[in-house]
């Protein structure tokens, strides 16, 4: 399972405004960085890595409600619950054909041709669910779902600012390097 990335400055004295706008960024920017090749039904830990990715940006998105406009925040968590639920539909079969593969070698040859139809049924499951997956991933893309993230970050920090919580001018340097590397490079939807 990939690992939660640090939040880079955050600071207990930031207002939570602040907070949500840095967690927020960083649990963005795992969520798309896992995206590349979870199509691929050969490496089903990609879907599980990315799976694991959206529901910690769904929770800091529920943490953090407040500090972002309702209508946003509400449509983005839709689709962010939606891309999640994609992820699940496609990860279930991959887990149950894993343990059938390895149920399968531990019984016996009696047993062989109900545990092959199991496995041809979740091999279907699993293509729906690699199609389920592929229109989410479809549809993230086309409404600019990390675009309308990234705006809520920047609409906190710009919050943040104006109520005089700002970070500090090291903090806003480190911030802005880290999204154009970050969330330019990796692997768009």
């Amino acid at each position: 399972m990939a690992k939660s990335r640090e939040i880079p400055n955050l600071e207990a004295t930031d207002s939570l405004r602040l907070a949500a706008a840095k967690v927020v960024e960083v649990r963005t920017r795992e969520l798309f960085a896992e995206a590349h090749g979870v199509l691929d039904v050969s490496d089903i830990e990609r879907v599980h890595d990315m799976r694991v990715a959206s529901r910690r940006l769904r929770a800091v998105l529920e943490i953090f409600a407040s500090c972002f406009p309702r209508a946003e925040l509400r449509a983005v968590l839709t689709d962010v619950k939606a891309l999640a639920d994609a992820l699940g539909a496609r990860r279930d079969p991959d887990v149950q054909i894993a343990g059938l593969r390895g149920f399968s070698q531990a019984v016996g040859r009696a047993e062989q041709p109900g545990v092959e139809h199991l496995l041809e049924r979740f091999a279907m499951q699993q293509a729906d669910g690699n199609g389920r997956l592929e229109a989410a991933l479809e549809h993230a893309d086309a409404s600019d779902l990390r675009g309308r993230l990234e705006a809520l970050v920047d609409g906190a920090r710009r919050q943040a600012a104006a109520e005089g919580e700002s970070e500090s001018e090291e903090e806003l340097r480190g911030a802005d390097e880290g999204a154009d590397g970050a969330l330019g490079d990796e692997a768009a939807l």
